[in-house]
C-alpha cells in the first residue's frame, strides 16, 4: 500500500490508501470547518480562523482533539464569514472574530449550541442548526459543489478520503476491469451533460470528435477564465475543490488520447491558481499525474496558465490564442478546435464545471446523472445569484428547476418588499426575463426560447427600482470594452449601439432609436466573428421586447419611470417626514436646498443638478424620488 510520499502504482493501492484514511476518521472527533472562500475571507473569516486555531491553544483540553480547517465556499455567501462545527453539521452564520471563544466553549468543547449564531427564518422566526433545515440548501442538488464547505481544498488526502479519484482508479483498473477509451466516452454521452460553459455542446460528441480527431499531441484544456458580471461560479469550483476539475481533465485526457493538459485561469482569481496549483503538484507527488499513472502506462501532465483579463479569451480560439502567447483574439468557427486548436493540434476544451461533473459520471453511471434534469437538459447547474435578491451566494440545482424556485424558495425573493422586475441570465450577452415567465423552467433550450442563454450561470436579479434601459446600456458598454474589434460588425455595431443607449438614458433619445437598436441587434447576430459579437446585442433586443413601453417614455417623455437615469427624475423633499435636521442642506454641493432648522426643507429644481447627496445622507428617507 502507498503512503504518504510515495506514488500508487495501481488503481488498488489508491482504494487502500482510502481504506487507511478511512480507517483513522474518528466520527466523534470535534471539528471546525470555516469557510475561507473569497467572499467570505472579504468579510473577514481569515480572522476567524486564526482566532479558532489560538482558541485550541487558550481552551484547549488534553483529552480532546479539535481539529479547525479552512474549506471552500459554502455557498450561503449572504451570512458569511460561515462556520460549521462536527459533529452535528451545527451551522453558524455572520460569526465575527470576536464570536469565536463563544463558539469554541459552548459549542466545540461544550458540545451545546449557540443559539444568536444560528439561521433564523424571516418569515416563521424559526432558527435552523443545520444546513438541510435551511430552505437555501435544502432545495439544492448537489453534485459538483458536494466537497464545496466540506473538505480542505489543499488537502489530497480529504480529496481521496471523500471518494476523490476513485472514477479515475474505475476507468484505470486493473486489466481485467479497466474501461477503454470508448467507454468512458459513451458513458459521457449517455449521461447527456452539455457543456457548462455557456454553449450547451453535447460533452460525448465533442469527445468523440477529439478521439477521432488526426494528429498529435492531443491538448486537454480547461476555461477556467470566467469574466461574467456577478459570476463566480468557477472562481469557487476551483477555490474549493480542484482535485474534482483535475480528476475530470486526467480521465478526458485519457478517452481522447491526450498526454498533455492545461487550465486557463483568469489572473485575477489568486486563490484559485494557488489551489490549483497544489492540487496539481499533490496529484504528481501521488502518482496520479505525470507518467504511467495508476500503472496503467497510460502519462498525462498538467499545467496552469493565467489569463490576462481579457473578456473575449473565454472563447474558445481565442483562449488558444492566448495559450499560444498571441493576443487573444477569436477565429471564424469552420474549422473546430477539437480538430485544429493550440498549436494546430486536436484540442479538447471544456469549462471547470464540466469536467468537476465527469468523476460522478463514471463513478455512478450514466443513468444516475441523466435521471436528474429535462430531456435534452440532464444533471444540475450551478448558478451566481445575484442582485436584489434576499440570499447572494453559490447554488446547484437540478435542471428544469423554475426561474420562482431559485429566486423565491432557494434566493428568499426580493428585498425591502419590493417587486420583482426582471432576470438577467447567461452574462453580459444574456437576456432579461420578466416577471411573466417567473415559471418556466431553467434549461438550455428553454431559456434560449425566452431570448436568453444558460451562459456559464450567472443569474442577476433586478427589482422595481431597476431601469431596464440602463441594464441594457451597462452590458453593452462592458461588452464593447471587452470586444477585441477584430471583426467590424462588432468593434462598430457595439459602439453605435451604446451611442444610442446613452442618449437615451440621458433624455436625448429621438424616434426612431428603437428601430436603429433592433437593426443593430440583428445585423451583430448575423456577421459577427465569435459569440461575444453575434450575442452582444441580447441585453437590448430582450429589454426591447418586454419593456419596450420603458424605452418609449424615455424618449417621448424624457422620463425615466425606475427614476434611475439621472436627468430623467427630480428629488423631492417630504415635508410630513422631513424634521429639518438641515443634513442635506449642509451636503448638497451646489446649494439647491433651503429651509429652516427643525422646519421642513424644500429642493429648487432649477438648481438642483440631480447628483443624489441630499437622497444618499438624509437620516429619515424623507428625501424622495418623482
Amino acid at each position: 500500500m502507498s503512503t504518504v510520499g510515495t506514488k500508487f502504482d495501481s488503481a488498488e493501492d489508491l482504494r487502500q490508501y482510502r481504506a487507511h484514511l478511512l480507517a483513522q476518521y474518528d466520527p466523534a472527533a470535534r471539528r471546525v470547518r470555516v469557510c475561507l472562500g473569497t467572499g467570505c475571507t472579504a468579510k473577514g473569516s481569515a480572522k476567524v480562523m486564526e482566532r479558532f486555531c489560538r482558541a485550541a491553544e487558550e481552551f484547549g483540553q488534553e483529552s480532546l482533539v479539535v481539529q479547525a480547517k479552512s474549506t471552500g465556499c459554502h455557498g450561503f455567501c449572504e451570512r458569511g464569514p460561515i462556520v460549521v462545527v462536527d459533529p452535528g453539521n451545527v451551522f453558524y452564520e455572520n460569526v465575527n472574530e470576536e464570536d469565536v471563544p463563544e463558539i469554541w466553549r459552548e459549542s466545540v468543547i461544550g458540545g451545546r449550541v449557540v443559539e444568536r449564531l444560528l439561521y433564523k427564518d424571516e418569515a416563521s422566526g424559526e432558527t435552523a442548526t443545520t444546513p438541510k433545515e435551511i430552505p437555501f440548501y435544502s432545495a439544492q442538488q448537489r453534485i459538483v459543489l458536494a466537497h464545496n464547505g466540506v473538505i480542505d481544498p489543499t488537502s489530497i488526502e480529504e480529496y481521496v478520503a471523500g471518494g476523490g479519484y476513485a472514477a479515475l482508479a474505475k476507468v484505470l483498473g486493473s486489466k481485467a476491469s479497466r474501461m477503454e477509451p470508448e467507454e468512458v466516452i459513451e458513458e459521457v454521452a449517455r449521461s447527456g451533460l452539455r457543456g457548462r460553459g455557456g454553449g450547451g455542446f453535447l460533452t460525448g460528441r465533442k469527445w468523440r470528435s477529439a478521439r477521432d480527431a488526426h494528429g498529435q499531441p492531443k491538448y486537454t484544456i480547461a476555461n477556467g477564465d470566467e469574466g461574467d458580471p456577478g459570476a463566480f461560479m468557477d472562481r469557487s469550483l476551483m477555490e474549493g475543490d480542484p482535485h474534482a476539475v483535475l480528476e475530470g481533465m486526467i480521465i478526458g485526457a485519457y478517452a481522447i488520447g491526450s498526454s498533455r493538459g492545461y487550465v486557463y485561469v483568469r489572473n485575477e482569481y489568486p486563490m484559485a491558481v494557488k489551489h490549483l496549483t497544489m492540487a496539481i503538484n499533490a496529484a504528481r507527488e501521488f502518482g496520479l499525474l505525470g507518467q504511467n499513472i495508476l500503472g496503467s502506462g497510460f502519462s498525462f501532465d498538467v499545467r496552469i496558465n493565467r489569463g490576462a483579463g481579457a473578456f473575449v479569451c473565454g472563447e474558445s480560439t481565442a483562449l488558444m490564442a492566448s495559450l499560444e502567447g498571441r493576443v487573444g483574439e477569436p477565429r471564424a468557427k469552420y474549422i473546430h478546435t477539437v480538430e485544429s486548436g493550440l498549436d494546430g493540434k486536436p484540442s479538447l476544451l471544456n469549462n471547470v464545471e464540466t469536467w468537476a461533473n465527469v468523476p460522478p459520471i463514471i463513478l455512478n453511471g450514466a443513468d444516475w446523472f441523466a435521471s436528474f434534469g429535462t430531456e435534452k437538459s440532464k444533471g444540475t447547474k450551478v448558478f451566481s445569484l445575484v442582485g436584489k435578491v434576499k440570499n447572494t451566494g453559490l447554488v446547484e440545482v437540478p435542471m428544469g428547476m423554475t426561474l420562482r424556485q431559485i429566486i423565491f424558495d432557494i434566493g428568499g425573493g426580493i428585498p425591502d418588499g419590493k417587486a420583482f422586475k426582471a432576470v438577467q441570465t447567461g452574462g453580459p450577452s444574456g437576456g432579461c426575463i420578466p416577471a411573466e415567465c417567473l415559471d418556466e423552467p431553467v434549461d438550455f433550450d428553454r431559456l434560449a426560447e425566452l431570448g436568453s442563454m444558460m451562459g456559464s450561470g450567472g443569474m442577476i436579479v433586478m427589482d422595481e427600482d431597476t431601469c431596464m434601459v440602463h441594464v441594457a446600456r451597462y452590458f453593452v458598454a462592458f461588452l464593447k470594452d471587452e470586444s477585441c474589434g477584430k471583426c467590424t460588425p462588432c468593434r462598430e455595431g457595439i459602439a453605435q449601439m451604446l451611442d444610442i443607449l446613452t442618449r437615451i438614458t440621458k433624455g436625448e433619445g429621438r424616434e426612431g432609436d428603437i428601430d436603429t437598436l433592433e437593426t443593430l441587434g440583428t445585423l451583430l447576430e448575423d456577421t459577427a466573428l465569435c459569440a461575444l459579437g453575434k450575442t452582444a446585442a441580447y441585453p437590448v433586443l430582450s429589454t426591447l421586447r418586454c419593456f419596450r413601453d420603458e424605452y418609449q417614455t424615455h424618449i417621448r417623455e424624457k422620463r425615466c419611470p425606475a427614476k434611475e437615469c439621472p436627468g430623467l427624475f427630480q428629488y423631492q423633499i417630504d415635508v410630513d417626514l422631513c424634521t429639518g435636521c438641515g443634513v442635506c442642506r449642509k451636503k448638497c454641493p451646489v446649494q439647491a436646498i433651503t429651509g429652516e432648522r427643525k422646519k421642513p426643507h424644500t429642493i429648487d429644481w432649477k438648481t438642483c443638478t440631480g447628483c443624489g447627496t441630499c437622497f444618499d445622507v438624509c437620516p429619515f428617507s424623507a428625501v424622495v424620488k418623482v
